[in-house]
């Protein structure tokens, strides 16, 4: 079977794939970005730079966790690089001259237009692709920096105007998700010259409390704060800020990256499939290191050729179409749950689930150790389904509602 292409132009930059490093710990340095790029990156966004260098707290880390899984969700009190600039810009220089056919990505952040507008020109001048402008990092020490940028439209307006001043490179606008409506600041970095949009940056959160010391977690010196949230768990809430982008009018053929919860080649495609022609990850690297991208390219080849796409841009979006108001569901059908009898395991929970937070549809037959479904209590709402450890239930039959049946005469 021909080979599939997985190259694609983002921002009028030609990708060799659109897997990239996400501008993160996973992306601080000449060493790592290096090693990145030769597993199989497509590029990589280098840890965000600026005037102001980071005294990171210690631990930083926390996480998510639910029964086996190591993490669901992973909280990062890391701020932006800490080294040095000239370090920084050194590394980003050697980066394009060792591997000039790879995407640099180079993220900034100031602390006022002039800020913005000298590390453009910085960048520029070492060789990036793209500049990434960080407005979105939920633990800055300062509110001139980060997700309160990224909350006003004035100012993210008024940061990329100061960066198109320093550069004429394509400028993501990296957006934060702590907002109602994103497309409000997306569409301020646009009329400021960006040229497309990053998300989602990380969630302002709290993961837990310990409860023997009475604080958040990571604890520092017996105390903690509240910062950003990462992770598989995010991932459905990057997903619909990225529908959400790719289906505004102001927005639409923009191009975006898209970011956040990105752990397998069937994430990276739902991301694709919603408008993202660019991907940028770090938690799955964290768990499993560079290597996951041998993972992800080899799975999308494969889901291509066995869908019959040839080229990764005619995924593309493909999604956006089937995704409707609420109010313009189909709502005159039933979909019945059917119960495999070979796969379960007989623990009960979907009787539990449906009799204690649904509608009670289920029978439990004791002596089988079996469910039986009471068709005439079951509304459809396939909770036993999520609920089942073994995956023992799918759809079974499909009908009218009765309130809706059709009499031809």
């Amino acid at each position: 079977m021909k080979k599939v292409d997985l190259s694609i132009d983002f921002c009028g930059v030609k990708c060799e794939n659109p897997f990239f490093l996400s501008s993160s710990p996973v992306g601080n340095c000449y060493e790592m970005c290096a090693k990145a790029l030769e597993t199989g990156w497509g590029g990589i966004v280098f840890k965000t730079i600026g005037y102001f260098i980071a005294n990171e707290v210690s631990p930083r880390f926390t996480n998510l966790k639910k029964e086996s899984t190591s993490f669901i969700g992973f909280k990062n009190m890391e701020q932006i690089a800490e080294h040095p600039l000239e370090e920084n810009l050194e590394a980003m220089r050697m980066l394009k001259k060792n591997y000039p056919n790879k995407v640099l990505v180079a993220s900034i952040m100031g602390q006022n237009e002039d800020e913005w507008t000298k590390l453009s020109k910085l960048v520029t001048e070492v060789g990036a692709d793209i500049i990434e402008c960080n407005f979105s990092c939920p633990q800055m020490t300062s509110h001139e920096m980060g997700s309160d940028v990224g909350q006003n439209p004035e100012l993210v307006k008024k940061y990329c105007e100061a960066v198109r001043k320093g550069t004429d490179l394509p400028i993501l606008a990296k957006m934060t998700p702590n907002i109602g409506d994103m497309s409000i600041p997306a569409i301020a970095s646009l009329k400021g010259g960006a040229t497309g949009i990053a998300t989602i940056n990380t969630i302002k959160s709290i993961t837990g409390i310990d409860l023997e010391n009475f604080t958040a977690l990571p604890i520092i010196k017996g105390k903690s704060a509240v910062s950003g949230y990462s992770g598989k768990a995010v991932k459905p809430i990057a997903l619909r800020f990225i529908y959400e982008l790719s289906k505004n009018e102001e927005l639409k053929n923009i191009p975006i990256s898209g970011i956040g919860g990105i752990e397998t080649w069937e994430d990276a495609a739902e991301f694709i499939m919603l408008g993202s022609s660019n991907l940028q990850v770090t938690t799955a690297i964290m768990q499993y290191g560079y290597r996951i991208v041998e993972d992800m390219i080899s799975g999308l080849s494969y889901y291509m050729k066995e869908k019959g796409f040839s080229r990764l841009q005619d995924m593309v979006g493909i999604a956006l179409h089937n995704i409707i108001p609420t109010e313009n569901l189909d709502r005159n059908h039933i979909v019945y749950p059917k119960f495999n009898d070979k796969k379960c395991v007989g623990c009960g929970r979907c009787y539990i689930s449906c009799y204690d937070g649904g509608h009670q549809a289920i029978n439990w037959n004791e002596e089988k150790r079996k469910p039986e479904l009471i068709k005439d209590r079951c509304v459809g709402c396939h909770l036993c389904a999520n609920v089942c450890p073994v995956q023992s239930i799918s759809d079974g039959d499909i009908e009218f509602k009765k309130s809706n049946r059709k009499i031809i005469v």
